[in-house]
């Protein structure tokens, strides 16, 4: 089984850290970065990133900007975006889901429900 790939985006390189070690320890393998802004560089040219995960709160631009730009990149149509938020307000899956996210998780994330999440990739 080839390894999947994933790139987790958090402006709070606490999270990044946290997440990247609980999934590597998984099997995953991670690519992170600390800004909307700079996922769009990574994911216009890697090649393989099977899933984003992305931090909907986050300066210069937040998740509800950034997931409709991802998926405007044709090599990124149908890339399998999470959401993590951790405002987790009434609503929130919704509106997270409306711009684009295929699935939301609230922080603290729970790493079991995370998992079963990622098994859709």
């Amino acid at each position: 089984m080839n390894k999947k790939r994933l790139l987790i985006i958090d402006d709070d390189p606490r999270n990044i850290f946290a997440l990247e070690n609980t999934l590597r320890a998984k099997s995953f393998d991670c690519l992170s970065c600390l800004s909307a802004e700079e996922a769009l560089k990574i994911l216009a040219s890697e090649e393989i990133i099977d899933a984003v995960l992305i931090d909907m709160m986050m300066p210069e631009m937040d998740g509800y900007e950034a997931i409709p730009l991802i998926k405007a990149i044709p090599s990124r149509r149908l890339t399998f975006v999470v959401s993590v938020t951790a405002q987790a307000m009434v609503g929130d899956k919704e509106k997270c889901l409306e711009a684009g996210a295929d699935a939301y998780i609230s922080k603290p994330v729970d790493v079991d429900k995370l998992l079963q999440v990622l098994k859709e990739i």
